[in-house]
């Protein structure tokens, strides 16, 4: 046996007698296990596929980059590693790189089973945190720290420090940063706080309570994922944030009320995966009779309320704007992607269509069948879409001549984003409030996801391939590369959060009363 063997070996019993390794001890469920390290050569090598992949199935690789943008950020990137690194945090690399892009629906995830190990850990932050003015407000209801208190700082991190470090984890369309802002408080502090700062046993919270100058300190202990979430069912908000959340409440309601005024709330459009579906008529009843109801009875105002609201398919968000303009409507002007179906790029990376679940050979095949029925023609690098499925929309009976109050924020996305673009731009009597939504005014990628797995880290991207230019017309007060801009940008206040008030809902009601 050499000389450098046994210095191999001595180092490996010296790591494998090192003791706790970020509060896990080196067994058969380590992180060491599923947090692998990655050599300089597999991190090149996954990255040059990545980008690879990225310029031959990714169209809005260059929606809001240059290639020259793009090539230079891979390229300072890969001249940047020179040591080996872990899966996690080459993870975070990805991260900022696909974020760099400007696309809410890319979404990049590690190894499963590394997610599982994590998620099995007692070492999860136990309560909820709210986003509210440029702060870190403790939404628990707890005799550790009092509701509305202010977090400076968790484990030495400062406030400022923890909010911009999960930006990455947050994609949003071209250069919205509004999400961000709020999902990196009210979002991170699950597994992605895992993530980005390992595990811990216990956290170090600095704050200030509610009407006081003076910091105070309070270690609380970690807890299981379960114990969070119990905790999180039981946030000081609750009253206000649970009727927003989609999970929680129907896709879709209405009721009255006072007799000038209506409340439409759409929760999600994923009521019926398209209008074949069983789901589908019901939820056009439901609507035809929304619009009846606030005819027959002359109803001056509708909140149209979408807050939260992820997306889902059409026809559905096309709908309620068949009812609210006089003006024929398209989804999209163009929908195209950039290679021919018949010939997927890189397919022995592929995936699925979803992280979660690897696609079987006669779902690849019917899947390939699908795009070449949309997407007919391959000329000059694009498959453009074929027309029949992208149909004209056409007012429907009764138009509703009141005014509308349209309520929104930033974590509208997808098709609620794309509702909101099409009312924007074809309803003349709105009143938009609320946050810049997370999806794109005049173009996004979306409808069809595709999932690659980079064959070292076993890092799984997800983005979807076809770029559609909205049926949005140019607006004044809404720039390019951005989701759609309130006329009233209004966030939620701390005042009203002891109060358990709405504050979007309320100022809305304000403003109606004062018209």
């Amino acid at each position: 046996m050499n000389h450098k063997n046994l210095i191999s070996i001595f180092t490996i019993l010296l790591f494998l007698l090192s003791g706790k390794i970020q509060g896990q001890s080196f067994d058969k469920d380590s992180l060491l296990i599923y947090n692998k390290m990655l050599s300089k050569k597999q991190i090149h090598e996954d990255l040059k596929i990545l980008l690879a992949i990225r310029e031959k199935v990714n169209s809005g690789l260059y929606q809001y980059r240059s290639k020259k943008q793009i090539d230079s950020i891979y390229n300072t990137t890969i001249k940047s590693i020179k040591k080996p690194m872990s899966v996690i945090d080459f993870y975070k690399i990805i991260l900022r790189l696909t974020d760099y892009e400007g696309s809410v629906h890319n979404y990049t995830i590690p190894n499963l089973d590394l997610i599982n190990f994590l998620n099995r850990q007692k070492s999860f932050f136990p309560y909820p945190l709210l986003y509210i003015n440029g702060q870190i407000i403790f939404d628990g209801q707890s005799s550790d720290i009092p509701p509305g208190s202010r977090i400076k700082s968790i484990n030495g991190v400062t406030d400022v420090e923890l909010m911009h470090s999960f930006y990455k984890y947050y994609t949003a369309d071209g250069h919205t940063i509004t999400e961000k802002l709020s999902a990196s408080v009210n979002k991170s502090f699950g597994i992605n706080y895992l993530l980005e700062y390992g595990l811990h046993d216990a956290f170090v919270i600095e704050y200030i309570s509610p009407k006081s100058d003076s910091p105070k300190k309070k270690v609380l202990p970690a807890v299981t994922l379960h114990e969070r979430e119990t905790n999180i069912k039981n946030r000081f908000s609750a009253p206000v944030t649970n009727l927003t959340d989609f999970r929680k409440q129907s896709a879709y309601s209405f009721h009255m009320l006072n007799p000038d005024t209506g409340i439409l709330n759409l929760r999600s459009f994923g009521m019926a995966s398209g209008s074949d579906d069983p789901k589908f008529e019901p939820y056009v009843q439901f609507l035809d009779s929304v619009f009846n109801t606030l005819d027959k009875n002359k109803v001056s105002n509708l909140i149209i309320d979408v807050r939260n609201n992820p997306g889902g398919s059409d026809p559905n968000f096309e709908q309620p704007v068949m009812y609210l303009t006089d003006q024929p409507f398209k989804e999209n002007v163009q929908a195209t992607i950039l290679f021919d179906p018949n010939f997927l790029p890189y397919e022995k990376y592929f995936w699925g269509v979803s992280t979660s679940e690897r696609l079987d050979s006669v779902s690849r095949k019917m899947g390939k069948e699908y795009l070449k029925g949309v997407y007919p023609v391959f000329k000059n690098n694009i498959s453009i879409q074929n027309p029949k499925y992208n149909p004209f929309y056409h007012p429907k009976s009764p138009f509703f001549k009141g005014k509308l109050y349209l309520l929104i924020n930033e974590n509208v996305a997808s098709a609620a984003s794309h509702f909101a673009s099409l009312v924007k731009a074809y309803v003349q009597n709105v009143t938009i409030v609320g946050v810049e939504t997370v999806g794109g005014y005049y173009r996004h990628n979306g409808h069809t996801p595709l999932v690659y797995e980079l064959p070292n880290s076993k890092i799984k991207t997800q983005f979807s391939i076809v770029n559609l230019v909205q049926d949005a017309p140019k607006k004044d007060n809404q720039p390019d590369g951005h989701g759609i801009m309130p006329d009233y940008e209004v966030w939620p206040s701390l005042d009203d959060f002891f109060q358990q008030k709405d504050t979007q809902m309320e100022f809305t009601l304000k403003l109606i009363k004062m018209k």
